[in-house]
């Protein structure tokens, strides 16, 4: 048997599906985004099956690109969950046949409270239909099922004008890439957007040194800081210099290596730092790449030193 055949022709069928919905779109689309967009409350999902699972989507993708919206299964409608819509909210229900006998029962109460309904199914004609303001179009010529029975292409169909209706709203409403990165401060963009130099910074037991310390000192609390560095300041936490266990290693290459020697014969003076714990985290890793270092000092404007931030840190958390 040619899986890799089946596989493609299943993609054909499912892509054609697509072109020929892309291709048929007309005013109802434009009349639904309408009604969307002047919704005052939220926008709630419904639908059952394949189509409810589909709606879960449809409702998290419009919560995350700036609609309010949810989904409500008819079933839990039905048993007191039909109180979480209100009038100034829309309705997008699902159902392929437009038969779904769960969401059939609650049609008449969304209707009874005068809640716009905007219906997805392939039927005009069905219940669902018929109780809609506005039906979008689910028609496919056949399902990628090889029986014509299993929602395949019907499902793809689905969930794409559901994301075809998000991108229309998201372009309405002017949607940025800050707002997406404010309902998603747990991801990737979220952290390279808000996440501050002050939220990651390390503020205490800093492996802090005088500048008459000697190296061997020096190296217990490079030991002790477990930061690979440590911090040479005056007797007002103001940054002189700064060592790392590479100066060292480096340092002993030296013929006239002695343990008993000044640390600042070996530490980097006026190291790299940067004044504004507000700035971003993203921007702090900028600098650390472009000044091939691993800790970055934070200081005030007098330069006392006020916190660090280790590459280590930045790529636990994520931020690139």
């Amino acid at each position: 048997m040619n899986y890799r055949q089946i596989a493609q022709e299943t993609l054909k069928i499912e892509a054609q599906t697509l072109l020929n919905s892309a291709q048929e779109i007309g005013d109802v689309f434009d009349k639904a985004v309408e009604i969307i967009l002047a919704c005052r409350g939220k926008l709630i999902v419904t639908g059952v099956g394949k189509s409810g699972l589909i709606g879960a989507k449809m409702a998290a993708t419009f919560a995350s690109t700036g609609t309010p919206s949810f989904f409500l299964h008819p079933t839990e409608a039905l048993h007191g969950d039909l109180g979480m819509i209100s009038k100034d909210d829309v309705v997008l229900a699902i159902s392929y046949s437009g038969e779904s006998e769960e969401l059939s029962s609650i049609l008449p109460h969304i209707k009874r409270f005068d809640t716009p309904l905007i219906g997805m199914t392939r039927d005009k004609n069905s219940t669902l239909g018929r109780y809609s303001d506005l039906v979008i179009d689910v028609v496919v010529e056949k399902e990628a099922c090889p029986l014509n029975i299993a929602p395949t292409s019907s499902t793809t169909l689905t969930l794409a004008l559901g994301d075809a209706l998000a991108v229309c709203l998201m372009k309405a409403k002017n949607f940025k890439k800050s707002d997406f990165a404010s309902f998603h401060p747990g991801g990737a963009l979220g952290k390279q957007l808000f996440v501050k130099v002050k939220d990651l910074m390390r503020t205490k037991d800093l492996p802090i040194i005088m500048a008459d310390t000697k190296l061997k000192d020096a190296i217990i609390k490079i030991s002790e800081g477990r930061l690979g560095n440590v911090l040479v300041c005056d007797e007002f936490d103001k940054l002189i210099g700064l060592i790392s266990d590479g100066d060292i290693r480096r340092a002993l290459m030296n013929k006239d290596f002695s343990l008993e020697d000044n640390v600042l014969k070996y530490a980097t003076l006026n190291p790299k730092t940067v004044d504004d714990e507000n700035i971003l985290a993203s921007q702090a890793l900028v600098i650390i790449e472009e000044m091939k270092i691993q800790l970055l000092v934070v200081t005030d404007k007098n330069k006392k030193v006020k916190g660090v931030l280790h590459i280590h840190t930045l790529v636990e958390k994520g931020i690139s």
